[in-house]
C-alpha cells in the first residue's frame, strides 16, 4: 500500500515557512510597512504588531520542520490551519460586523490565510489516511485472494475456502464497526438473510475490529451466528483489491446524502473503530474461487446482497456494477 507523501506537500510547507519568516521579519523590523501599503494609520503601539510578527515567524519555523515529513508532523499543520481559519473569522467579526477594523486590512488575509486552506487541508487528509493504517498494514505481507481465503478462519475455525465448498459464500467486507454505512449494511444483510440462504448462499462477514468489539454490534443486528473473520491488518481487504477511498468516495455529495439517510434510518455513527478510509465490497466465492466481485464506488453505495447471489453464477470471476436499492 503506497503511503508516500506527494512531493508538492513538502514544497507547499517550505513555501509557507519561508513566507511566514519573511512576513514575520518585516513586521518586526518595519512594523509600519503593512499599514502604509494599505493606506492605514500606523499602530499606536507598534510593539504589539511586532509580537504578531514574531508569532508568524515561529509558525514559519514549524512549517519548515513539518515539510520534512508532513504525515508525521501533522499537528503543526493542524495548528497552522486553525490559525488560518480563525484569523478570517476574527476579521469578519471585527471588520464587517463590529466595524472596529478597517476593511482594507482584509487584503492581508489572502496571502496569510486563505490561499493555504486547500493545501493544508489536503496535507491533513493525507496524514489521516497514513496514520490510520494498522501498524502492519503498510508493509505487511501481500496475499493473493486464493491464498487469503485458505489462510483466514472464522470464529468457528473454518476457512473461507472450506466454506465455499459446502455452499457458495457471499464474502461481505465491512467498513469499520462504528461507521454509519457499515451499520446500514448489517441491517440490510439481516433483512435479506432468509432470501440469500434460500438461494443456497451463506454470508461471511469480514471486519477490521477485534472479536470483543465486533460481537456486540452483530448481536444488535441479529447476526452474531453468522461466520465472521477479523482482519485488523486489512490483509484480506488488500488481497481482494479493496482500496482506501478517495476524498470524493468518502466525503463527496453521495456520501453526505447517503449518510443523512442512514442516520435518519437509525444507524448512528458509533465512533471510529478501525480504518475510516477503507472501502467495502462483496464477493461470491464458489468452490475456492472468486465468482463475482462487487467493489463499492462510494461509501454510500447500498447494493442488494440477494441480487449479488442471483448474479453469482458465472465460471470466471467478473466484476458487476453496484446497483443501489
Amino acid at each position: 500500500m503506497n503511503t508516500r507523501t506527494p512531493t508538492w506537500m513538502s514544497v507547499a510547507l517550505v513555501i509557507a515557512g519561508v513566507y511566514n519568516l519573511v512576513f514575520g521579519a518585516l513586521a518586526v523590523l518595519m512594523p509600519n510597512l503593512f499599514f502604509e501599503l494599505l493606506g492605514l494609520e500606523p499602530p499606536r503601539y507598534p510593539a504589539i504588531w511586532q509580537c504578531v510578527g514574531m508569532i508568524v515567524g515561529v509558525y514559519g519555523v514549524g512549517y519548515l520542520i513539518a515539510s520534512r515529513n508532513p504525515a508525521r508532523h501533522w499537528p503543526i499543520v493542524l495548528v497552522g490551519l486553525l490559525g488560518k481559519v480563525f484569523g478570517p473569522v476574527g476579521y469578519v467579526y471585527t471588520a464587517l460586523i463590529m466595524n472596529e477594523l478597517p476593511r482594507s486590512f482584509g487584503w492581508v488575509l489572502i496571502p496569510n490565510d486563505l490561499v493555504w486552506w486547500i493545501p493544508f487541508a489536503a496535507i491533513l487528509y493525507h496524514a489521516a489516511k497514513v496514520n490510520q493504517l494498522h501498524p502492519d498494514a503498510a508493509f505487511g505481507p501481500t496475499l493473493t485472494a486464493e491464498g487469503a481465503i485458505r489462510r483466514f478462519r472464522d470464529q468457528f475455525g473454518v476457512t473461507i475456502h472450506d466454506r465455499s465448498f459446502e455452499r457458495p459464500v457471499i464474502l461481505v467486507f465491512l467498513r469499520h464497526m462504528g461507521c454509519t454505512f457499515c451499520l446500514q449494511a448489517l441491517q440490510d444483510l439481516h433483512d435479506e438473510l432468509s432470501a440469500i440462504r434460500a438461494k443456497g448462499y451463506e454470508p461471511v462477514i469480514v471486519h477490521m475490529s477485534g472479536e470483543p468489539d465486533a460481537r456486540p454490534v452483530l448481536v444488535r443486528y441479529g447476526l452474531e451466528m453468522l461466520p465472521r473473520v477479523s482482519d485488523p491488518e486489512q490483509l484480506l481487504y488488500r488481497a481482494f483489491e479493496l482500496k482506501r477511498g478517495s476524498f470524493l468516495q468518502l466525503f463527496g455529495p453521495r456520501a453526505w446524502i447517503g449518510g443523512l439517510r442512514a442516520t435518519l434510518g437509525g444507524h448512528f455513527f458509533g465512533g471510529l473503530k478501525g480504518d475510516g478510509f477503507q472501502m467495502p465490497g462483496a464477493f461470491v466465492i464458489r468452490v475456492g474461487r472468486i465468482d463475482t466481485a462487487m467493489r463499492h464506488r462510494s461509501v454510500a453505495d447500498r447494493p442488494s446482497f440477494t441480487e449479488l447471489a442471483a448474479q453469482g453464477c458465472s465460471i470466471n470471476a467478473r466484476e458487476i456494477p453496484v446497483h443501489d436499492r
